[in-house]
């Protein structure tokens, strides 16, 4: 076994390790607000993307034009009986469905995890899905061959993105300390933001990304130019995060792992 300064990744998932293109939190919450009357798109939905669903929920409805609709149908601004009814009873079993939709593992994952654990790297999970989907993504995961170390959620720790909780709750429970010994992996600001807060190494993942929105498929038909639009903005978007590195995918980590050595053996 070759040993590493790293000892832990912790990676997001949809949009990074499942869901090529991070669709299963999307469409759930387009319906959530068109039952309540207030039609919104995607790139809306997908804005807070990497936040806990209550609190991406809460974004969401936040954004002015959005608060504005919901002024103007309901005559008073949203309050927390309003989030609560379309979080629980709109959202939730919405999102349910979706993520067993969309679970198939990003290309190359399976790979990756392999190269990492000859190293002697563990792996963890972060998370913005709530316990009852995050559950469903694991053991679909787990059926199709990618099982982490551990895995945990918002509702497992004090709160969810941008704080550092999960990446510290995967780090005491993995036993691997200190945080310059720690990879986060994923595909949004708030991804970025988490493993920055936690002290961690952070690497963001473009073509998987809800920025891009895409499936390998869909993505795969674009005109280069087009490919290169899309994948240059997100890229820009993370690094603008602080994300320390971004890749194409998480199949590109394992090449990337000497250049975080080296950045470790320095610092």
């Amino acid at each position: 076994m070759s040993q590493t300064f790293i000892r832990l990744v912790v990676f997001d998932w949809a949009g990074t390790t499942i869901d090529h293109g991070c669709f299963a939190p999307v469409q759930p919450f387009v319906e959530a607000l068109d039952a309540a009357g207030i039609e919104i798109t995607i790139a809306e939905a997908r804005e807070p993307m990497g936040l806990a669903k209550r609190d991406h929920l809460c974004a969401i409805l936040a954004q002015p034009r959005i608060a504005a609709k919901w002024r103007e149908l309901h005559r008073r601004d949203v309050v927390e009986a309003d989030i609560d009814m379309l979080y629980n009873e709109q959202f939730i079993p919405r999102q349910l469905q979706c993520v067993r939709d969309c679970c198939e593992l990003v290309p190359g994952l399976l790979e990756c995890v392999e190269q990492l654990r000859a190293k002697g790297i563990k792996i963890a999970t972060s998370t913005g899905y709530f316990a009852e989907a995050a559950k469903i993504a694991f053991d679909l995961a787990a059926q199709r061959g990618y099982r982490p170390d551990f895995n945990n959620c918002p509702g497992d720790v004090r709160a969810g993105r941008p704080a550092p909780w999960m990446v510290f709750r995967s780090m005491e429970a993995l036993n691997v300390y200190p945080p310059k010994a720690v990879v986060k992996v994923g595909d949004t600001v708030p991804d970025i933001e988490e493993g920055l807060n936690a002290g961690a190494w952070t690497v963001g993942v473009t073509h998987t990304s809800s920025d891009v929105g895409l499936t390998a498929a869909e993505l795969a038909t674009l005109s280069a130019d087009e490919q290169n639009r899309r994948v240059h903005a997100a890229r820009d978007k993370l690094l603008a995060a602080g994300a320390h590195w971004v890749i194409d995918s998480v199949a590109d980590l394992p090449r990337l792992l000497p250049a975080i050595e080296e950045r470790i053996a320095v610092h």
